[in-house]
């Protein structure tokens, strides 16, 4: 079995080490650490490999709490200690910033992060009926596999989600679908946990019976409601109980209350996201009266907050169900008055686009992880028809890389200061990285040489 000294983790967690002239990456394993591999994946230059036994250990490797670690595969950091999970977040963040985007901020901001376990207020789980394993599967999928792991506990589920596992093997073991049901989506909301069932086929009497008695049976401590999707994602209604509290999450720091579908975009992790919408709005320091941006508004996770601060503002969503359901929530929260939303492509802004919608004096922008950089672009124009617009711009990113190419332009371009980045831990335990950056418009800024801009355009976008 070769044997391999880890250097550092790339950035999804692997470690990276080199053996004879070769790079190898490696689940499972920490830097410093030695450790025996298997590879499952051989290339002229590189092999991904799964550690084998441990050698020396690093003093930041912990028992993973998950039973099913290591076969599930969800939460592919766990034998790393949390603290260090969060540092080595932050130096890809860092390295993202340095290497494509050839910027660097002026001061790192602190880490958001939150409770381990029990946070995911979202996720996809699998069933399946597999003869093999005893019958129904619910769960995530296996580690580089397309089957399902056998589940009995999610640690990073709510615990009352946690234990509907087994019993949910039952249930739709027994449905007349049972077959033909392949996914079921979870959302957890203030009042109410919202199972939507992928039904392919028509349900009948006998299973909704069935759904009943077993939202009944598991409404403590959180109501149960079914729901169904025959077909797309606006085709769910929900089923039983018809009475159950409605689906919201809430941010009490701004008296804002979010109904929402479970189908609908939301975070997975609430109480990141209530601190994350906190740093966020710090940052941008809206002022009453002023013109603000959102983009990528949603279902108005940062533009309702931002309104509350007395600032008017302009939510922009590609998602026409979205930018409906953020008119809903605005009037829910007698915010109708300070915002407005508009359904648009943000992928194919241009310069003359951006400057049709008027004059903005901040704007947040919080793409999805390609990025945003034909909006950042686009932004040329109304910079030199007002010096004084955008002074001040916050981009929540969910891909560094994305975030540091479009860093480039805004700095290297436009003229922007990255006055401060830093990460928020939205999954613990996996590799993935968001983050949350400030921009500020430098008034002395000169602009590059053409062929120094190109050269950094081109490298932001390898």
């Amino acid at each position: 079995m070769p044997i391999a000294k880890i250097e550092s983790l790339d950035h999804e967690g692997h470690g990276v080490a080199h053996v004879d002239g070769k790079t190898i990456f490696i689940d499972g394993a920490l830097t410093g650490e030695t450790i025996e591999y298997s590879s499952y994946r051989k290339k002229p230059s590189f092999e991904n490999a799964q550690s084998i036994r441990v050698l020396k250990a690093s003093s930041q490797r912990v028992n993973p709490k998950c039973q099913h670690f290591g076969v599930c595969g969800g939460c592919s950091m766990q034998h790393l200690e949390p603290s260090a999970q969060v540092a080595a977040k932050q130096r890809v963040l860092e390295d993202n910033l340095r290497h494509i985007g050839k910027v660097k901020a002026e001061r790192i901001l602190p880490a958001i992060y939150g409770p381990s376990w029990g946070y995911r207020h979202r996720a996809r789980l699998s069933a399946r009926m597999v003869e093999k394993k005893g019958g129904m599967l619910v769960g995530f999928h296996e580690k580089r596999s397309s089957f399902i792991a056998d589940m009995t506990k999610c640690e990073i589920l709510p615990p009352h989600v946690s234990a509907l596992l087994v019993p949910l093997r039952g249930l739709i073991a027994s449905l007349s679908i049972s077959r033909r049901m392949p996914q079921i989506e979870l959302a957890v909301g203030d009042n109410v946990t919202a199972l939507v069932l992928r039904n392919m086929d028509p349900i009948t009497e006998e299973d909704e019976q069935k759904l009943a008695e077993f939202a009944a049976a598991h409404s403590k401590p959180h109501p149960i409601q079914f729901w169904l999707q025959p077909k797309g994602p606006d085709t769910v209604f929900p089923l039983v109980p018809a009475d159950a509290p409605r689906l919201t999450y809430s941010m009490p720091e701004f008296a804002i209350e979010m109904p929402y579908k479970p189908t609908e975009f939301t975070q997975v992790n609430p109480q990141i996201n209530q601190v994350m919408v906190r740093r966020a709005i710090d940052l941008l320091d809206p002022q009453p009266g002023e013109s603000i941006a959102d983009m990528f508004c949603g279902l108005g996770n940062f533009t309702l907050p931002i309104a509350r601060r007395g600032a008017q503002v302009l939510g922009m969503e590609g998602s026409k169900q979205l930018c409906e359901r953020a008119v809903e929530n605005a009037t829910h929260n007698g915010l109708q008055d300070k915002t407005k939303f508009t359904e648009a492509n943000l992928f194919e802004m241009t310069e003359e686009g951006f400057a049709g919608l008027g004059d903005f004096d901040r704007m947040l922008i919080d793409p999805p992880r390609d990025g945003a950089m034909e909006l950042v672009k686009s932004i040329g124009l109304a910079l030199k028809r007002r010096p004084d617009a955008l002074k001040r711009i916050v981009y929540v990113s969910c891909n560094p890389a994305t975030l540091a190419r479009d860093a480039s332009v805004l700095v290297n371009v436009h003229g922007y200061k990255l006055k401060a980045a830093g990460i928020i831990n939205m999954f613990p335990h996996t590799a993935h990285v968001e983050s949350i950056a400030w921009f500020e418009r430098d008034p002395h800024f000169v602009p590059k040489a053409p062929e120094a801009e190109d050269e950094t355009s081109n490298e932001a976008t390898e």
